[in-house]
């Protein structure tokens, strides 16, 4: 079993899966309809074709830094002499380590390729959210929740300190797919059946949300990477 890792970090990103009309609100962490559409994307792939196989890899997220909402208002035109207000929620500054399992790792090894050259443009849920770099972490060669219990915290050395300095202790949620049903199922919709814009339509699958890491600043150095923003720009 691999799994393939992803850093979702930009300035603003946003995951709905209800929202329609003139709000449009986000989830806490990214939707599997959403980074199913972000692969379909690298991968070249239209709207209408299909996405079993995106589909049936087993996702997880690991919410690393968890961002601040944001509101934000849209005023829309619709004719000379009328227009209406919008309103749409991003996360600020959010970033998220998720996981994609599969028992093919040649399949998992071409999606890694497609996001590093990607087809079409990539965004974290909405076109005015493009992802920052890196976006593709590689292949691990392990089960989900164990590569996502495992990868180093993906914030920056800078967020790393002020994190500490406001903080002692720094909790990351862990969200996956899961088969258990449990004594209390829950259930999200947001596994896409088709994207084509004239018949989008939504499935049902069933999460489950897992103990959460901790990081004790001061004491535990696990999760503590030499990641420095800036040096590219030297």
């Amino acid at each position: 079993m691999s799994t393939l890792l992803l850093r979702l970090a930009a300035p603003l990103q946003t995951w709905g899966i209800n929202s329609k009309f003139d709000i449009r609100k986000t989830e806490r962490e990214p939707s599997k309809s959403g980074v199913v559409g972000l692969l379909s994307a690298a991968l070249g792939r239209r709207r209408d074709e299909p996405v079993d196989d995106l589909n049936a890899l087993k996702f997880g997220v690991r919410s690393d830094k968890e961002g601040e909402l944001l509101k934000d208002f849209h005023m829309v035109c619709k004719n000379e002499k009328t227009s209406y207000i919008t309103v749409r929620y991003y996360l600020a500054d959010a970033v998220f380590l998720v996981g994609l399992e599969s028992p093919d790792e040649v399949f998992l090894t071409n999606l890694d390729q497609a996001l590093q050259a990607p087809a079409f443009p990539l965004f974290l849920g909405r076109r005015s959210c493009p992802p920052t770099l890196p976006l593709s972490l590689g292949i691990r060669n392990t089960d989900l929740l164990t590569a996502l219990k495992e990868e180093p915290w993906q914030v920056s050395a800078w967020e790393q300190k002020r994190i500490g300095r406001k903080n002692h202790v720094h909790t990351m949620r862990i969200v996956t797919d899961t088969a258990e049903h449990g004594e209390f199922p829950v259930y999200q919709r947001d596994l896409p059946r088709s994207f084509d814009p004239s018949f989008r339509k939504y499935g049902y699958r069933m999460i489950k949300e897992h103990r959460p890491l901790q990081i004790t600043f001061g004491q535990k150095k696990d999760f503590l990477t030499e990641h420095d923003p800036m040096e590219e720009l030297r």
